[in-house]
């Protein structure tokens, strides 16, 4: 008997679960006849008839019904074989995920120093506000992301890393910018720059609880989501921005920037968030250098 073969097997269990060469046939892209002649081989090599044809259809012999689940379970193992094979070729990555909440130079050195370590895993990195962060890690698009807190995490665990203190961004040549530092009651007749709830729902309502403590009710605008754009405005004499301490990082002449007295009531968090039941195998390592280069 000569050796079988997975592509003899493959028209076989066609045939056999359609019972109807022309269907089968159909299924395969192929022709009925080619189809006939290779069943009809594959019965010379075994020594047996598989199916029986009459004008009633076709319907399996014991021989095929003996060989069915054996070529079922073989090209089973087969298609096992080829997807972790496809797997193990695909490059290995870590898809990462930055809140724009805070400057990008702020993970500048976790970064530099996971893309020492990772060896063969490629690094993917995804920038976007908290909440579209939390929905990419749930859906699995993304495999941990370092978010701005307060955010609504749900089932994801996170690790708490550091705290952001808010400061204010200004024009360089208002009066206020000669003072070394500014409270809230300071600004509370200027124009203030201020993000949409919709990009931080979480961290806005947090705000919002510290302004009305304070009383604080300024005129606030529309912040740019681009950060360059929105201390453009504020050079530009436009308002005054309230951001996190980090932006000070982003030097643009005619932007003077100053502590605030209510900076930490104000401070966003920041935070390691994945999904615990899927744990990527560099997750490790990953929360480690956080700990190291971004806790306080």
């Amino acid at each position: 008997m000569r050796a079988l073969d997975t592509h003899a097997l493959t028209l076989f269990c066609a045939v056999a679960r359609c019972l109807n060469f022309r269907q089968a046939a159909e299924q395969l892209h192929m022709t009925q006849p080619p189809l006939s002649r290779a069943i009809k081989a594959l019965e010379e090599r075994l020594g047996a008839r598989l199916f029986e044809r009459d004008t009633q259809g076709v319907a399996l012999t014991q021989a095929g019904r003996t060989l069915l689940p054996q070529a079922l379970h073989i090209l089973d193992l087969l298609d096992v074989a080829q997807t972790s094979l496809r797997r193990d070729a695909a490059p290995a990555r870590l898809r990462l995920g930055l809140t724009s909440s805070v400057a990008a130079g702020l993970f500048r050195p976790l970064l530099a120093a996971l893309e020492g370590q990772l060896g063969n895993v490629r690094l993917e990195l995804t920038a976007a506000p908290s909440p579209r962060l939390v929905a990419s890690v749930r859906k699995g698009q993304l495999d941990a992301a370092l978010l701005a807190l307060p955010s609504a995490t749900f089932e994801l665990a996170v690790q708490p890393l550091a705290r952001q203190p808010m400061m204010l961004a200004l024009p360089a040549g208002h009066r206020l910018a000669k003072k070394r530092k500014l409270s809230l009651f300071d600004i509370a007749a200027e124009p203030i720059y201020w993000f949409e709830r919709a990009r931080q729902p979480a961290f806005f309502d947090h705000c919002q609880q510290v302004f009305r403590r304070h009383g604080f009710a300024p005129m606030f605008l529309r912040e740019a989501p681009d950060h360059h754009v929105l201390l453009a405005d504020v050079a530009a004499g436009k308002g005054m921005a309230l951001l996190a301490d980090s932006f000070r990082a982003l030097r643009l002449a005619g932007v003077a920037y100053r502590p605030l007295l209510e900076g930490e009531e104000l401070a966003a968090g920041i935070g390691l968030a994945w999904r615990p039941e899927h744990g990527h195998a560099s997750l490790p390592l990953l929360r480690q250098l956080a700990q190291e280069h971004l806790a306080q």
